[in-house]
């Protein structure tokens, strides 16, 4: 039987982060997923992902997205290979909005004071691709980017050494180990990282009480005005309309606008990627865009289906929920869970990589006391 120090299980953007952390600093690490880069499964699939600096969500993202954004220009150095973009980041909503208020207080508490657009008039006069009503509020930031999943995933794994495993992993605790089991391998781990999205509650029992999936359509769309939507001249953008909360990214690829709703889908299981996103499903982002960004509005040209994993609200410290899960398992500290990622983990792989190796090599070391499961009344040590 082959041995290791650290198994990580999934090897989406987190898990390969991980792995790619690992093997940096010399540690004995495997890696387990079934999925090649490029599949339409997964958590990570797809090309891009938003990259914002200031997240208003939680007041311990700010210095989590700083540390990401080390990584994301450290792993760049180390593969040679763009990940993030730059770009900046527009949040638009009616006026009294509390996203964009919430978003603007946290660039401030972070010393960081908004600059660009303040009123949906000055949005629109600044990007002729708008056509938000005058009274809106508008927050910008030019610290925001466009994170490149799949390449980075491509330089993650590739600075894994030849360490992966291209197959499912089943994970059993015994004494002597943490045995991992594929269908041609068998591997004793004295740790697992648990890194599986949707699917983690597979491996987890305990956590599937505390989590929801949901089904999330993407449509990217041809776009009216091309001009005006192309990258570099048309920021990222985050509209909390009437038809939901919109996010959608400049035409980078030369494929069209891709735009979803951020606002969770109905409820779905781990392994429900399919029908193909509709038009009834894909219909608020359509009006949302010929609403309010006529430049970026069109024909649907292509259709995703990506699932989020969200936390429910916990009972200890109580929090409203959809936040990560980075921690150590009370009832075996040998088994490390990095999921969920909540819909908007993305972002942070690069530094919640460096927290998951921390957490397999120093045992004294603990995640943000946010993402621990000790806010969960049935994983109190």
């Amino acid at each position: 039987m082959r041995t290791c120090d650290v198994a990580v299980i999934g090897l989406g953007l987190m898990g390969s982060a991980a792995l790619h952390a690992l093997a940096r600093q010399g540690v004995e690490a495997l890696g387990f997923d079934p999925l090649p880069i490029g599949s339409d499964r997964g958590s990570s699939h797809g090309s891009c992902r938003v990259f914002r600096r200031f997240n208003a969500e939680s007041a311990a993202y700010t210095a989590l997205s700083d540390q990401a954004l080390a990584g994301w220009r450290a792993l760049e150095a180390a593969s040679g290979t763009t990940v993030l973009m730059p770009s900046q980041v527009l949040e638009a909503g009616p006026a009294g909005c509390a996203a964009v208020s919430d978003s603007r207080a946290a660039a401030l508490a972070a010393g960081s004071v908004p600059t660009g657009p303040r009123t949906g008039a000055e949005a629109n006069a600044a990007f002729p691709a708008f056509r938000l009503p005058n009274d809106w509020d508008v927050v910008m930031q030019d610290s925001g980017g466009i994170l490149l999943a799949e390449a980075a995933m491509r330089a993650f794994r590739g600075g894994a050494g030849g360490r992966i495993i291209l197959e499912a992993a089943r994970l059993t605790p015994t004494p002597a180990g943490l045995r991992i089991t594929t269908a041609t391998e068998e591997v004793l781990a004295a740790q697992a990282i648990v890194a599986t999205g949707a699917w983690i509650g597979d491996l987890i029992p305990a956590l599937k009480p505390h989590l929801v999936v949901t089904r999330q359509t993407v449509g990217w769309f041809q776009p009216a005005n091309p001009a005006a939507v192309a990258y570099g001249d048309f920021p990222v953008f985050l509209l909390d309309g009437p038809h939901g909360f919109i996010y959608g990214f400049p035409d980078f690829e030369g494929r069209g606008v891709k735009a979803a709703r951020h606002d969770h889908g109905p409820p779905a299981r781990p392994d429900d990627w399919g029908p193909p996103a509709t038009d009834v499903e894909l219909a608020p982002v359509s009006r949302t865009l010929g609403a309010f960004i006529p430049g970026a509005a069109g024909p649907i040209v292509k259709r995703d289906v990506c699932l989020y994993t969200n936390t429910r609200p916990a009972d200890v410290r109580a929090d409203n929920g959809e936040e990560f899960i980075i921690d150590r398992l009370p009832q075996d500290p040998r088994i490390i869970v990095a999921s969920p990622g909540s819909g908007h983990g993305a972002k942070f792989a690069s530094a919640i990589g460096e927290i998951l190796a921390s957490l397999a090599l120093d045992p004294a070391f603990q995640a943000d006391p946010a993402f621990r499961l000790d806010r969960f009344s049935g994983f109190r040590s």
